[in-house]
């Protein structure tokens, strides 16, 4: 198989972003002001007090623009001008991808910097960070607004999950990048990317569900492992078709 010619997916989770400042919700710092993460990232806790899952989303929001994509989002967006199509799928909803300026991003939570009003649907991008209101409205009918993020308990959107597997399944190199593989549908991806011929590898800290069915396995860092294995790795692995 050439596998230059043919596609390469990245998953990312949070795992990419830590080294940016962002925090994850399974760390160590996994409260806020008190509060279980797990437990404002909900329509329940939305319907139940609006203000202080804003509060919530506006202090992450704080966070991003803060902070910049470190190297692992840059080496991305190298591998993309050198050997396109590469696709990212991404648990993120920091932006960074984006931001750092890889083009085909498949943000499967949705993003921060968009918002989506709870009466006519409508979405729009919204980096002003403070918002000047919060609980946020919409600017056409000034019902209440929510972040455009896919909350616990909610299912992804199809167009996105669709075009995810579809992606996954066209791919011959498939990149599990600092993501805890416990998320689904997400963690499903690098085993049916695999399923489906291509070579998988997965580059995280730590163990993973998925980390005994990868092709290869890189353990540190993503912001440090992923440039490595563009330079030296990925090379040796042309080399072998």
């Amino acid at each position: 198989m050439d596998r230059s010619a043919k596609s390469i997916v990245a998953l990312t989770g949070a795992g990419i972003s830590v080294e940016s400042g962002i925090p994850t919700f399974r760390g160590p710092d996994g409260l806020w002001q008190g509060h279980d993460p797990h437990q404002l990232a909900t329509p329940l806790a939305f319907a139940r007090d609006p203000e202080l899952v804003w509060r919530f989303y506006e202090w992450r929001r704080g966070l991003v623009a803060a902070s910049q994509p470190n190297n692992a989002h840059h080496v991305l967006v190298e591998i993309e001008e050198t050997l396109s199509p590469l696709t990212i799928i991404t648990q993120n909803v920091d932006g960074y991808h984006i931001e750092a300026g890889s083009e085909n991003v498949i943000e499967l939570h949705g993003s921060l910097w968009r918002l989506k009003c709870t009466h006519c649907s409508q979405r729009w991008e919204d980096r002003r960070h403070p918002l000047p209101d919060l609980p946020a409205r919409c600017p056409s009918c000034n019902a209440l607004a929510r972040p455009d993020v896919v909350w616990f308990g909610e299912t992804l959107d199809p167009h996105n999950l669709n075009a995810a597997y579809k992606q996954t399944q066209q791919s011959s190199i498939f990149l599990s990048i600092g993501t805890s593989s416990v998320v689904h549908p997400a963690a499903e991806l690098p085993l049916l990317a695999r399923q489906h011929g291509a070579y998988t590898i997965e580059i995280n800290p730590e163990n993973t569900p998925i980390s005994g069915f990868m092709d290869e396995v890189i353990r540190g860092s993503a912001a440090d492992e992923l440039g490595r294995w563009w330079k030296e790795d990925y090379p040796k692995l042309l080399d072998t078709d």
